[in-house]
């Protein structure tokens, strides 16, 4: 507890459950989205993609602004949420899931599609005569030799969503123990004297958890290769 402090390990705990969540709820969505851009072929197919990487081209605060203009409570569909289900987004680790889950939204649907792409469609087709339907021929063909490219997705965006700042702190502010992520705690200490060391030892606590994090997707990755290659 000595090398951090309990605020900052507070920090370091939420950053992990903001990640995780984030990752998980945006994964199925990033699947199919970077099933529909590798093989659909639909009017405003090109206004999809666009829309799935403006959070890369937005400068992060404008996409928060955002969030809390359609998620806060006086918004739209924040106000029927609370209405409805008595869910608030705003200023609740909840909607800094959301917030990192919609920044790195763009990085998981990006990996899935490059692999997606890398399928050969005949492969797919071919199981498709022998009368498999779409589900059954994506379950069975597709996904097991997507899965290094899925993993890969997953673990950018779970890294980018521990990283994310300015959509975070513009959406649910930089609240400690509530909202304040590993880069909110950074950014406060560096603002208080004589922060710095402790800010310094959550940068290398970041720099730790993001190469764990790689060096278990490139494990994974290799695990699944193998058992695809069935060796």
């Amino acid at each position: 507890m000595e090398f951090l402090g309990p605020d900052a390990w507070r920090a370091v705990a939420l950053s992990l459950k903001v990640a995780f969540w984030a990752t998980l709820a945006a994964l199925p969505f990033g699947l199919g989205t970077a099933y529909l851009l590798a093989r659909g072929r639909f009017p405003g197919r090109s206004l999809l993609n666009g829309l799935v990487h403006l959070p890369l081209i937005l400068p992060p605060v404008v996409t928060g602004y955002l969030l809390l203009l359609t998620f806060g409570r006086r918004g739209p569909v924040g106000q029927l949420l609370e209405e409805w289900f008595g869910i608030v987004l705003a200023f609740r680790w909840t909607g800094a899931a959301l917030a990192a889950a919609i920044m790195a939204f763009p990085l998981m649907v990006r990996a899935m599609r490059l692999a997606i792409e890398a399928v050969d469609p005949k492969l797919e087709a071919a199981a498709a005569t022998l009368g498999a339907s779409k589900l059954r021929v994506f379950a069975t063909v597709t996904l097991p030799l997507i899965a290094p490219g899925v993993i890969a997705g997953a673990v950018l965006a779970f890294a980018k969503a521990m990283g994310e700042f300015g959509a975070t702190i513009t959406f649910v502010s930089n609240i400690p123990g509530q909202t304040q992520t590993v880069p909110s705690a950074i950014y406060a200490f560096l603002q208080v004297p004589g922060g710095e060391d402790t800010a310094l030892r959550l940068v290398l606590v970041s720099v730790a958890v993001a190469m764990l994090a790689l060096a278990l997707s490139e494990w994974l990755a290799r695990r699944v290769a193998r058992r695809i290659a069935g060796r």
